[in-house]
């Protein structure tokens, strides 16, 4: 990138210095927002009934309306940022945050309204406030309130059920308590947070709150989000079906903004490579412009730590040159553990400059102070399935307005800031204005196992806030049809599919777990299950690179990945769960401990579910077949192109230089877990197998088959996919569900529509 061009185009954000910025930009300002979803049972004994408690604009606790919106008013420039008033009290903190003037008008919404949309910034106190706002609902409600507060998430249960009163809890948990109470009895308010996010269980959990509330008319949701996507919330759960607007059930409720303005500056130009280019621009920022500290974004953990080690050798030089101010380069991405991730919110003195460089887990959720300079890359990591064929990976693709917009927004917390976007404002214009939710980016075989769980039988007139593609509803039978998790007439089967149901895993996993016992191996398969569900295991520091590689490769087996895996973790247990051992084997000690107590959770459904405790002893052959009958649908043979392509679709697939397999002799038919896509399709776990045994755990799935000719003469011998689509099933399925659709279609539209149905169905 070199200087900065003199000939750089600025358009001035509200409030903008007008100061020349340090490269070929030009401004605008915005703001900042994560998923977690917050659940609140401040009374599992409350009588059902409405909710009542003090109403605003009579005499009660806390200030008027009035005298609240003056104070809102009179402080709207009031800046709170991660911790920024270490020195005051609690109460005196949470006073400064802007949820907090509005509590009195939160507690009049909760009793006047079903549902409550609550539009507001990461850091405004959403996530910390509106619970103690739930806390006052049970109080009025003669509820005796405790002081616990608990969590669960999958794997680890951190509550009681008669103390907890205000209880955290993954989208993902909630949607599987509901398959033990449907009408979800024991809570009184649930709170969505950071709803804007549409993870896949987010959407799941807001179709199914819809059904509840028409059963619960006491049951009070908040959707708290941080963008202004309010109108699409509010629609979904409006169950006013009238024009009359005082029979509304939901209403939004906005949280004024306590940012500052943030100049935004964009390139004349595209750049060719966004990772060179952060680097360039944080060294530039910290030579010209004033204090403030750096956050950049990137895609993912590889970017991220290959630009911590390039802007670590940049420090070094600067230092060398007798640069009185130093920079502090930390990483930030889900995978780190959380001792390093903290360490971003750790204060620097006044002679070091801050610089994160992370992926979209700092775009919401968190506030991080003094950050005032942001940089862009313009791209984002994320899951996309696509059902035509049956692949799901994760991709770099380009952001949304909306998360660029929320990047930005990192830079105003504590002071104006500045925001560098490493593409054209042209190329932003041409952004998608929000994410494709999750729902119609993914493999939604755990949705519908979900659903048929909590008895929704036909999967396709769940009301989704965001249908998913119909190819991807009939991709995703189709596998769990052929996991023998539901029936030639679309029904969970007993026990299998039930049970299937019951584990918080992907399908496969769960089908690999409950066949163990058959093939003697179960003690072996419930470690590899848990070390599946960990990332990053094995550690690799930027100046020990090649020594953490070798110790690495004393675990390889030449088996693969799986088993692999398997051999950390017996060695783990084996050296008494040691952290120093870790240390001295280069392998994440909190990640194993992990691993362990998801052993422990889920060999306690293998228990419940009578699976035989048994041992291979060390035989891998019936661990490699029961992997096998769990995942046969992700296999894939060695081509004569030096690449792998899918069984199932002929799709192109190439080891993942991070595996065991990568340098060694390729085989020729293997299994994998999972896909992501760079600059090819890569395959993650992998493991050998014999086609022998995807013929023999998987003859509904595939069949013996012959490729080439030579005067009649078959060449070779292959595996080919049966298509499950004609089995009975199907026909059935489609009768069932997608006939009927179109029946009723076609009748608002002709007058004798059998006529023509009966000369154009397909059925």
């Amino acid at each position: 990138m070199g200087a900065w061009p003199s000939h750089c185009r600025i358009r001035q954000g509200s409030g903008s210095s007008g100061a020349t910025p340090p490269g070929p930009w030009g401004p605008r300002a915005r703001r900042g927002g994560g998923a977690c979803l917050v659940t609140f049972y401040p009374s599992m004994a409350a009588p059902v009934g409405p909710v009542k408690f003090w109403r605003p604009g009579t005499e009660g606790p806390g200030v008027s309306i009035s005298e609240e919106r003056q104070s809102l008013a009179e402080n709207s420039g009031t800046t709170v940022v991660y911790n920024p008033y270490a020195s005051l009290s609690i109460e005196q903190q949470r006073q400064k945050l802007p949820v907090f003037k509005l509590r009195n008008h939160i507690l009049y919404l909760i009793e006047n309204y079903q549902t409550v949309v609550i539009v507001g910034e990461t850091g405004c106190g959403k996530s910390t406030q509106i619970p103690q706002v739930a806390g006052r609902v049970a109080e009025e409600r003669g509820a005796v309130l405790g002081h616990e507060v608990g969590y669960c998430i999958r794997f680890d249960d951190c509550t009681d059920q008669l103390a907890t009163r205000i209880k955290f809890l993954t989208d993902g948990m909630l949607v599987r308590e509901m398959m033990v109470d449907p009408l979800l009895t024991k809570y009184s308010i649930i709170m969505l947070d950071e709803a804007h996010e549409r993870t896949l269980y987010t959407d799941i959990a807001t179709g199914l709150l819809k059904k509840i509330q028409k059963k619960r008319g006491d049951l009070r949701l908040i959707v708290a989000s941080a963008t202004l996507d309010a109108e699409k919330f509010r629609d979904f759960f409006n169950q006013n079906e009238t024009s009359d607007p005082a029979r509304d059930t939901c209403v939004i409720l906005t949280v004024e903004g306590r940012t500052f303005p943030v100049d935004i500056f964009y390139l004349q130009s595209p750049v060719p490579d966004y990772i060179k280019s952060t680097v360039e621009t944080v060294v530039k920022i910290h030579q010209t412009e004033g204090d403030g500290d750096i956050l950049a974004f990137l895609t993912g953990q590889e970017e991220v730590e290959t630009v911590v080690s390039m802007l670590i050798e940049q420090a070094r030089a600067l230092a060398r040159t007798g640069m009185k101010r130093h920079l502090r380069v930390l990483p930030m991405y889900a995978g780190l553990p959380s001792f390093e991730q903290m360490k971003v919110f750790e204060r620097m003195s006044r002679s070091v400059r801050k610089v994160i460089v992370a992926t979209n887990v700092a775009e919401t959720s968190i506030t991080i102070s003094g950050i005032v300079y942001v940089i862009d890359c313009g791209f984002v990591k994320l899951r996309a399935y696509n059902p035509r064929t049956a692949i799901e990976c994760l991709v770099v693709v380009p952001v949304s307005q909306a998360s660029a917009n929320q990047r930005a927004g990192r830079g105003g917390r504590s002071r104006s800031g500045k925001c560098y976007r490493l593409y054209t404002e042209e190329a932003f214009d041409q952004l998608p204005q929000s994410t494709v939710p999750e729902m119609q980016r993914s493999n939604l075989a755990p949705v519908i196992l979900q659903l048929k769980a909590l008895g929704i039988d036909n999967v396709l007139r769940f009301h989704f806030m965001s249908p998913p593609p119909a190819q991807s509803m009939v991709q995703a039978l189709e596998l769990l049809y052929a996991l023998g998790g539901l029936d030639k007439d679309c029904r969970l089967t007993e026990p299998l599919g039930m049970r299937i149901a019951e584990f918080p895993l992907n399908p496969m996993f769960a089908k690999m777990l409950l066949e163990s016992g058959n093939f003697g191996c179960s003690q072996e398969i419930l470690s590899i299950a848990a070390m599946m569900q960990i990332q990053n295991i094995f550690v690799v520091p930027p100046n020990q690179k090649s020594q953490a590689i070798r110790v690495h490769r004393k675990f390889a087996v030449e088996e693969g990945d799986h088993l692999t895996m398997l051999n950390v973790y017996e060695a783990f247990i084996k050296h008494n769960k040691n952290s120093q051992w870790c240390q001295e084997h280069f392998l994440n000690y909190k990640g194993l401990v992990r691993a362990a107590t998801v052993r422990e959770q889920l060999k306690k459904l293998l228990v419940k579910f009578q699976v035989p405790k048994k041992s291979s002893e060390g035989d891998p052959d019936p661990v490699l077949r029961c992997i096998v009958s769990g995942f046969f649908a992700n296999a894939a043979r060695f081509h004569s192109t030096g690449a792998y392509r899918t069984i199932r679709d002929d799709h192109e697939l190439h080891i993942h230089p991070a595996s065991v397999l990568y340098a060694e002799k390729p085989p020729r038919w293997v299994i994998y877990n999972e896909v992501i896509q760079t600059s090819k399709y890569y395959m993650r776990d992998v493991t050998a197998v014999e086609s022998a045994w995807l013929l023999e755990l998987a003859p509904h799935f595939y069949q013996q088959g012959t490729v080439g000719m030579d005067r009649g003469h078959a060449l070779a011998t292959c595996l080919q996919p049966l298509h499950v689509f004609k089995c009975t099933f199907f026909l059935q399925f489609n009768a069932l569900s997608v006939f009927p659709l179109v029946v009723h279609r076609v009748e608002r539209r002709l007058p004798y529509p059998q006529n023509i149905l009966g000369k154009h169905s397909g059925v």
